[in-house]
């Protein structure tokens, strides 16, 4: 073979690779002059430290992951039909999944592209390419979509902390077809709009809606508090589920314009208000006017994207807890959401437990969700079991 190839180091974990992890880190990997002169998302062979192959790896010297597994076939070639291959795999799960074309399409590492994001709202994709390796090959990447879905419209979202992680530039541009609206979006009886070239993220997080579910069952006839709720996501769900009425929290104007178009949408503009600020000023200003709702869920940012915010997002979600436990009604419910893969289920838990109880009360945890099956985990790769949500019931 022609191609470069790079080699683990004496004491890098090789069975690790071979039984899965799709990472290999700069300190795990000979990185000679010649390694570092490799162009970001060069295609590779890696070998482990007796020179055997052990499969077709993506280089970037930028970054602390400095390989990325592609495909364990060693000899694999990485090109349009390579592509249109593991699109073909990735759709026939989501379609098997949904009647509908919205979902998320390809869950990065746990969908064989890695640091890859495509989000689809029908005839719309949305591509967010976050590794080296698909910034070079977003030509042949979008036409490989074209060709196993059909879209005509496509977006490349290029922003966000993965993209500098990996040295790359800030860009999001209109590749392919038009755009000249929101896109309507329905899920759980809700109807959704996705601002996918000037929303936040692809406009839409498909991730919460088996949580979004969860919360609808909770809210019939009740009063909803939706915090850090961009376009409306968990106040129209309940809204969809029959709620009293739903007020929707959160710093972003353009965010709320959108969940207010979406619940005239859906029929529910009189049950459903909004309130513009930031949320934790918001919480304190909400519990000082003495308000109470039956159902309260915060779903923030990630307040812990990596290890060294783990202790401040911690203290963060706890914040969030001790802030929201007072506006519960007797009886009522509190759904609290964590994002940040660094926070793991049981911090995340035992931070939300303090905040409750320093909040003054007593809960019940009823339900613990994830992210929905069209964000696949990778077993061997914790990163991509980012979301928690957990539900509880307050004395």
């Amino acid at each position: 073979m022609t191609r470069p190839v790079v080699r683990l180091r004496p004491k890098a974990e090789a069975r690790a690779i071979r039984h899965g992890f799709p990472w290999v880190f700069a300190d795990e990997l000979v990185v000679d002059r010649r390694t570092k002169g490799m162009e970001p998302g060069t295609i590779a062979t890696l070998e482990d430290a007796e020179r055997r192959p052990l499969a077709t790896v993506t280089v970037n010297p930028n970054s602390k992951i400095i390989a990325r597994v592609m495909d364990r076939d060693a000899e694999a070639e990485i090109d349009r039909a390579w592509l249109v291959a593991r699109l073909t795999h990735a759709l026939a799960l989501r379609e098997r999944l949904f009647d509908q074309p919205f979902y998320r399409l390809v869950h990065a590492e746990s969908d064989g592209l890695p640091g890859v994001i495509i989000d689809r709202f029908g005839d719309a994709a949305v591509v967010q390419p976050n590794a080296a390796w698909s910034e070079a090959m977003i030509d042949d990447l979008a036409a490989a979509l074209i060709a196993v879905t059909g879209v005509t419209t496509i977006v490349k979202n290029g922003s966000g902390r993965a993209r500098s992680l990996e040295g790359l530039t800030e860009e999001t541009a209109l590749m392919q077809g038009e755009l000249d609206a929101p896109i309507p979006v329905s899920m759980n009886g809700a109807t959704y709009m996705a601002d996918i070239l000037g929303g936040q993220k692809t406009g839409l997080f498909y991730d919460q809606r088996p949580n979004h579910a969860f919360a609808a069952r909770l809210a019939k006839g009740a009063r909803v508090l939706d915090v850090f709720s961009h376009v409306g996501g968990f106040a129209l769900a309940c809204l969809a589920g029959g709620a009293q009425s739903a007020l929707a929290v959160d710093a972003s104007a353009p965010a709320l314009g959108l969940a207010t178009k979406g619940a005239g949408a859906m029929g529910a503009a009189d049950r459903f208000a909004t309130r513009q600020g930031d949320a934790f000023a918001t919480l304190e200003a909400l519990a000082a006017e003495g308000a109470q709702f039956d159902v309260v869920i915060c779903d923030p940012p990630a307040f812990a994207p990596a290890k060294p915010a783990l202790q401040a997002g911690l203290r963060a979600y706890e914040r969030v807890a001790r802030l929201a436990a007072p506006l519960v009604a007797p009886g009522g419910f509190l759904g609290l959401c964590s994002c940040s893969h660094a926070a793991d289920l049981t911090q995340f838990r035992a931070a939300s437990s303090r905040g409750i109880g320093k909040g003054g009360r007593r809960a019940q945890l009823l339900h613990t969700g994830y992210a929905g099956p069209d964000h696949p985990t990778l077993p061997q790769l914790a990163e991509t079991g980012y979301l928690k949500s957990l539900f509880f019931r307050l004395d």
